[in-house]
């Protein structure tokens, strides 16, 4: 086996990029506070070619040095809005027609491995503040709240890598279309 050399990666321009059909999930960055996290965020984004994110509240918003060291440029190809509220951005994607979920863990949650994404397009994720998670008001306002299943003695992961598991397993159904 060969390492493959960056020339031979067949990398999408952020025009090519733009142009190319995206799979139909948003993330809804509830009050994020690293400015790491979410360039992490971004470029996972941009490699599974995901719709688009929505940073709310006080999650940092490109251009900022830190979110670039991250994001390596995922912040010019990934769709992106600002909005003051999370609760009024759910609201809004309801009425746009998303399935929108929690990531989070709750009563009656939904392990990830359970949750069929394509009976839930277009599906908008809400992903919580590293510290408090996601905000009960915006818990009661999704459709439901998916879970990722944890077995040691620590039972979090960092929101960045949350985001990676969530999305593979939200990506991977779309691929066998």
């Amino acid at each position: 086996m060969r390492k493959l050399k960056t020339t031979e990666l067949n990398r999408l321009s952020v025009e090519d990029f733009q142009q190319v059909t995206k799979n139909p999930i948003r993330l809804v960055l509830d009050n994020i506070r690293s400015h790491h996290n979410v360039g992490s965020i971004f470029r996972t984004s941009d490699a599974l070619a995901i719709e688009g994110i929505d940073l709310c509240g006080y999650t940092p918003v490109p251009p900022h040095r830190e979110i670039h060291k991250t994001a390596l440029g995922a912040t010019q190809s990934v769709q992106w809005e600002h909005f003051s509220s999370t609760l009024e951005r759910v609201q809004q994607l309801k009425a746009l027609g998303y399935s929108v979920f929690a990531l989070e863990q709750t009563e009656d949650s939904t392990l990830l491995d359970q949750l069929n994404s394509i009976d839930h397009l277009p599906i908008a994720v809400v992903l919580g503040n590293e510290v408090s998670g996601v905000d009960q008001e915006v818990i009661n306002a999704c459709k439901g709240v998916i879970e990722i299943p944890q077995m040691g003695t620590k039972h979090s992961f960092n929101v960045s890598v949350s985001t990676g598991i969530l999305l593979w397993e939200m990506v991977k159904p779309l691929l066998k279309k």
